[in-house]
């Protein structure tokens, strides 16, 4: 959405727009378009949402517009060498990592699960491979002790959206030479599997911030509390160890719910959500669910 914005506002001769099919979501199961298409009609341009974008017909269609290049951004499909050879400027993509860092599906979670303190935004060009293509520019985020997959997403959209722009206005000027990823330093992102947010409480406890931080806002790092699936988010590491066991509640603080990690050191929950409910500050949870020292989160 904010690179289509971005170019939008330059003015840029978008020929085509390029998503998935309408779903079925909510609990009414209506059939919503994705919000690409919806700003996409807006700005009166065409839309395309094939089923498989490796049929031929599908890539005919595409070639018909004479675009003489793409942008992909969070596509969702592999998209065949018959597409990449379309475009004379090549397919370009917006990539949430500094790569040849974290190629793959889930660069922003996998690096928020391994505590680094610093990632980015590349520009590259599109291979047959994942993530593999030669890169046209980049820029480094720090990350905050507190990062969570929804501030970074939010960040990382609004700034992969500037940088794409000055990015494409270089590379079609002839001003960018195209860098090769270094292979032998790669690290991979693969996408989150399910039950890959269940928390483990015997870990350490900067492992468990991490998976927290990782999941807020979605899908949600989640444990259980005498047999009630309950969603955290929002969680620090405190500076202290304590002699209790794994997943043992000291208490509650100012900033929240207080725990023991699997090494003994404490960690407090800001926010929690019990399943079917709305997240709620833990202040204002605990007042409405008894969570008391010395019991054992799972």
């Amino acid at each position: 959405m904010p690179s289509l914005k971005a170019l939008t506002s330059v003015e840029a001769p978008v020929l085509l727009v390029v998503t998935q099919p309408d779903r079925r979501s909510g609990r009414g199961k209506k059939l919503s378009a994705p919000p690409v298409k919806v700003l996409a009609e807006s700005a009166g341009i065409p839309v395309y949402q094939p089923q498989r974008i490796r049929e031929r017909q599908v890539v005919e269609h595409i070639r018909s517009y004479g675009a003489e290049c793409a942008v992909v951004v969070a596509y969702g499909q592999l998209l065949p060498q018959a597409f990449l050879d379309l475009f004379a400027l090549g397919a370009i993509n917006v990539h949430g990592s500094l790569l040849p860092a974290y190629r793959g599906a889930a660069p922003l979670q996998r690096c928020l699960l391994a505590g680094e303190n610093r990632t980015g935004i590349s520009i590259m060009l599109l291979d047959a491979g994942m993530d593999t293509g030669p890169v046209l520019s980049q820029q480094e985020l720090l990350l905050a002790d507190d990062e969570t997959f929804g501030r970074l997403y939010d960040r990382m959209a609004g700034i992969g959206a500037e940088l794409l722009l000055r990015t494409l206005r270089d590379w079609k000027a002839g001003r960018v030479v195209p860098v090769a990823q270094d292979d032998s330093v790669a690290t991979d992102a693969p996408p989150i599997l399910k039950g890959e947010g269940r928390l483990q409480w015997h870990e350490p406890a900067w492992r468990i911030v991490n998976t927290i931080r990782a999941f807020d806002p979605l899908p949600g790092a989640y444990g259980f509390f005498q047999g009630q699936r309950v969603k955290f988010f929002q969680a620090a590491l405190l500076p202290w160890k304590g002699e209790g066991r794994s997943g043992e509640i000291v208490g509650g603080m100012e900033r929240g719910l207080v725990v023991l990690g699997g090494d003994g050191q404490g960690l407090v929950v800001g926010e929690l959500q019990l399943e079917g409910q709305r997240r709620l500050p833990a202040a204002e949870f605990l007042r409405g669910h008894v969570m008391p020292a010395g019991s054992l989160l799972e």
